[in-house]
């Protein structure tokens, strides 16, 4: 940016909480400080992840007598710089028409805050991230894109403050560092740790941007003799197109159960190894077994919630200081269903089809409570509730999910031989299963509808992959009833 430049239109857009309105006051202040006009303003939205807000900061040079007239919103293709503080906000920006690229420079974080409708879907939500920033380079003149969280999180401070030092590192403001520091001065809020904060953002600005194709995924290592063995066994037994997804596959089921779990995991993936199609298939078997073999069952959540490691996360997102006591409170609806399959086989099969059994204690299940976690008393229920993973393989759950996982893999050897692509549709099909409680039972039962379907002789991998798309996109499953 020039100096020449008689007026700058600057797009903020972020989410509820994060500070939008304090980076766009320490904007305003440093224009004023340089002997610029700034206007601000502000529209909040409602959104699903804490509410989303655009606010508008617009500098004008004072040029005779009359002041200049200032718009109250960004128009699209008439803003020079956008900021957004995560990932969809980027898209949002671009969607509005906000970024040209003949003119804007396009600041945004690539971290991701996924909203309830990408948490809920039946299938894979998510938002697409790498389109994202493949259209940011294309669609603004200059992209400066990282992950503004963990600068967050390795500066201690808050986003507001790398946006605003990202801003800085831009030089897309002809006003000088040091006039951006007093800025934080003059507020004198945190200012320690916003100006730590501002010189992170500030070197991230300058440092190169990768594309999507760029960045490099790591595999993660194993920390005992028996893992490393198992990733051994990886490197040998299996093709090399399927060692990615096999190794964090591994990585996740030694978590979730042990080696002997992760042992059944590879002695079921050379199973489809074996079937010598195309690489495609084991590819996509790796994925989509240890998505199974983890399913989430009442250990599973309890391990999770009482983690130290997690602990240590939701004391660092909402910064917890020394002298301060965290208190976590949870909401918890764990279903007569749940309890009975964390039981031994026997026992919870038994209550589940005793009706006077399940009369007396469904009431005590019927309410979701709140818990809080972090009180001795429930926590220790909690871990007490997590100590029961290795009774897990006589659970109710364990031997019911381990039944349907092998009807999955015989479906998936039949079909392999004679039609390939009948049989990637099968393993995509294990999509369908997820979560835990009213989402796993929608899921389960769309997914038993469409197995019926493949049974049938005449049935093509288009027609499964249809009904598939169908319950993905329907939470009720009407969609699939009325195709069939």
């Amino acid at each position: 940016m020039t100096d020449q430049r008689q007026r700058i239109g600057i797009a903020i857009l972020a989410l509820g909480g994060q500070g939008g309105g304090v980076l766009a006051d320490w904007i305003q202040e440093v224009a004023r400080a340089e002997g610029w006009l700034a206007q601000g303003t502000s529209v909040p939205g409602v959104a699903q992840r804490t509410g989303s807000t655009v606010y508008y900061v617009e500098l004008a040079r004072q040029t005779g007598e009359r002041a200049p007239i200032m718009a109250q919103m960004p128009a699209p293709g008439d803003v020079d710089i956008v900021i957004a503080s995560e990932l969809m906000e980027v898209g949002r920006a671009l969607v509005r028409g906000f970024a040209s690229p003949d003119r804007t420079t396009l600041i945004g974080s690539t971290h991701r805050i996924y909203a309830i409708s990408e948490k809920s879907a039946m299938g894979d939500g998510r938002g697409d991230g790498d389109k994202i920033i493949e259209a940011a380079h294309k669609r603004a003149q200059r992209f400066i894109g990282f992950d503004m969280e963990a600068a967050t999180d390795r500066s201690g401070s808050v986003i507001s403050s790398i946006m605003f030092g990202a801003l800085a590192g831009s030089r897309a403001l002809p006003f000088a560092r040091e006039t951006f520091e007093a800025a934080i001065r003059h507020s004198k809020i945190a200012v320690e740790s916003n100006l730590k904060g501002f010189d992170e953002g500030y070197r991230a600005a300058q440092a190169p941007v990768a594309l999507p194709e760029q960045v490099d995924h790591d595999t993660p290592t194993p920390s005992t003799e028996a893992g490393r063995a198992l990733y051994a066994r990886v490197q040998k037994t299996l093709p090399r197109p399927a060692h990615r997804n096999t190794l964090h596959g591994l990585h996740k089921l030694l978590d979730y159960q042990g080696p002997q779990y992760g042992t059944l995991y590879l002695d079921r993936l050379e199973r489809i190894a074996r079937l010598n199609g195309p690489d495609v298939l084991i590819v996509e078997a790796a994925r989509h077994l240890a998505l199974w073999m983890a399913y989430e069952d009442t250990i599973r959540v309890a391990d999770l919630k009482t983690r130290a490691s997690r602990i240590d996360r939701v004391r660092t997102e909402v910064k917890v200081g020394d002298s301060q006591l965290l208190g976590v409170t949870e909401f918890m609806h764990p279903r007569l269903q749940e309890v009975c399959e964390t039981l031994p086989a026997g026992l919870g099969r038994a209550i589940l089809k005793n009706a006077t059994m399940r009369r007396i204690l469904e009431p005590f299940f019927r309410e979701g409570r709140y818990v809080k976690t972090s009180s001795l008393p429930w926590f220790l229920v909690l871990r007490t509730l997590a100590s029961l993973r290795p009774i897990r393989p006589r659970s109710l759950r364990y031997v019911e999910e381990q039944a349907r996982i092998e009807d999955w893999l015989e479906r998936i050897e039949r079909a392999a031989p004679i039609e390939p692509d009948l049989a990637l549709e099968i393993i995509l099909c294990q999509r369908l299963i997820k979560g835990y409680g009213d989402t796993f039972e929608r899921g389960l039962a769309n997914y038993t509808q469409i197995m019926a379907v493949s049974a049938r002789p005449d049935v093509t991998a288009q027609q499964l992959r249809t009904l598939r798309d169908l319950a993905l996109s329907d939470d009720r499953g009407e969609a699939l009833k009325a195709a069939q």
